[in-house]
């Protein structure tokens, strides 16, 4: 190895990349990381932690009208005024604060910072500028890029990237997409208080998740205030006077602020030089690997969102410090991708873990689902007309708990727990036996008892 520059060159500092270039580190690698961009990747900049941080701010409107019935009245009994700018401005503050940790992160194991985008020269040859470094291991870690069709106006249009730093708050939003990013950020702006309409081309939002959460979601969200529609597609985008025109494939058209497009993202592999080497590309346009995220190249590895897997950065993490350990540490060591707990940021907020209720059925054959539908504790003074939906799916022949699903709050808080029990195996006869803590929302999983379906 000492033939080369370094023992491992990373490119892209997000949360794969820098765990992965820590870890290398700590196991005594000589390892540099190359980012054009910002220190910690989507994640830290333009995805989990300004996204929650947005999610806070948006629940704070409805928590002001919950707090009336408890008691609690403002000064004139009104809600308290929003600025956007106050918002947006604290949180550039915090994300700053964070880069800067992802830097002393990598100085205190004495990885390299390059700033500039890397481009691969050869097998082990990486340029950054007209600087060129050598190594004998190479690690792509650039993430995904939110990606805008094209059509008449979509120049008109900004991508998740944008939206959180816009110079004047949307009055009215339109939102296109049916994944979680788009499902949202519908939140967000509604709880802020635009005027929200999200537009997705299928018959339901929230395709992958279990169907009768994708039900109970739309359901909620439309009582929020989100104008959803379903089975539509916008044609064009053009401004006008006052605001932008989206024309839609329904022909009707909506007036509005700004659009965000939020159909999805694509590997970040522009300029990565990938022509250059036996690195294999599947048709969906991200970078093949084995389970040792090595690719056709040898000496060419690739993990996270850029390998098309599971797009959570909790993975990435993982994944990340797999490839360290193997490549450096000289352990055998993989990630398990079942039953990894995820959360959709909406309001309510949706937890998951494990199968839905298709897959499992496929998987496993007959099924017992439970479920709980229920008004929260909180708002049966508050008065929101908010319901908290609950669902348990079991392999009928094991016991085994291989699926578990919520809309309510805390959701994703709640899942995590549930998650470590259905790792480690738990039965539906275990969470029978489990004393719930009252009163919870989170005891309703350990007090399902009557099948709602089976076979």
């Amino acid at each position: 190895m000492q033939n080369h520059d370094y023992d491992l060159f990373v490119i892209g500092a997000g949360s794969g990349g820098v765990r992965a270039a820590r870890m290398a580190a700590g196991f005594g690698a000589r390892v540099a990381v190359a980012e054009d961009r910002y220190l910690g990747g989507t994640c830290v900049n333009v995805g989990c932690v300004p996204k929650k941080l947005y999610v806070y701010a948006a629940e704070f409107g409805k928590g002001f009208k919950d707090a009336r019935n408890f008691g609690w009245n403002g000064g004139n009994g009104g809600t308290p005024a929003f600025d956007w700018a106050t918002l947006r401005d604290n949180k550039k503050a915090e994300i700053s604060r964070l880069n800067a940790i992802y830097g002393d992160l990598l100085a205190g194991v004495h990885a390299e910072v390059i700033d500039g985008r890397a481009r691969i020269i050869d097998a082990h040859t990486v340029a950054v500028g007209e600087q060129r470094h050598t190594a004998e291991k190479i690690l792509i870690a650039t993430g995904g890029w939110p990606h805008i069709p094209e059509f008449p106006g979509s120049g008109n249009a900004i991508s998740s990237n944008e939206v959180f730093d816009l110079e004047q708050f949307p009055e009215r939003l339109a939102i296109v997409g049916g994944g979680y990013i788009a499902v949202e950020f519908a939140g967000i702006f509604n709880g802020l208080g635009a005027r929200v309409s999200q537009l997705y081309r299928g018959p339901l939002f929230l395709r992958g998740f279990d169907a009768d959460i994708r039900a109970h979601a739309a359901q909620e969200i439309r009582k929020s205030g989100v104008d959803l529609r379903f089975e539509v597609n916008v044609q064009s985008i053009s401004a006008g006077p006052g605001g932008l025109q989206v024309l839609l494939t329904d022909d009707t058209a909506i007036e509005v602020d700004a659009v965000l497009y939020a159909t999805g993202r694509k590997a970040n592999l522009e300029g990565l030089g990938l022509e250059s080497v036996n690195v294999k590309i599947t048709d969906a346009g991200t970078i093949e690997v084995d389970d040792e995220y090595r690719t056709s190249e040898p000496s060419i590895f690739a993990l996270g969102d850029v390998t098309g897997g599971i797009e959570l950065t909790p993975v990435a993490l993982a994944e990340g410090m797999s490839f360290a350990r193997r490549q450096f540490g000289g352990l055998e060591d993989t990630v398990d991708y079942d039953f990894i707990p995820t959360a959709v940021f909406c309001q309510p907020n949706i937890g998951t873990v494990g199968f839905t209720e298709d897959e499992a059925r496929t998987r496993f054959g007959p099924l017992r689902v439970f479920k709980s539908t229920f008004k929260p504790m909180k708002h049966t003074i508050s008065g929101r007309d908010e319901k908290t939906f609950m669902k348990l799916i079991v392999d009928r022949a094991s016991d085994r708990v291989v699926g578990a699903h919520m809309m309510g709050p805390d959701a994703g808080e709640i899942m995590q727990g549930i998650a470590i029990a259905m790792r480690a195996g738990a039965t539906k006869t275990v969470f029978d036996t489990t004393i719930g803590i009252h009163p919870t929302a989170a005891e309703e999983f350990v007090t399902m008892r009557e099948v709602w379906r089976e076979g």
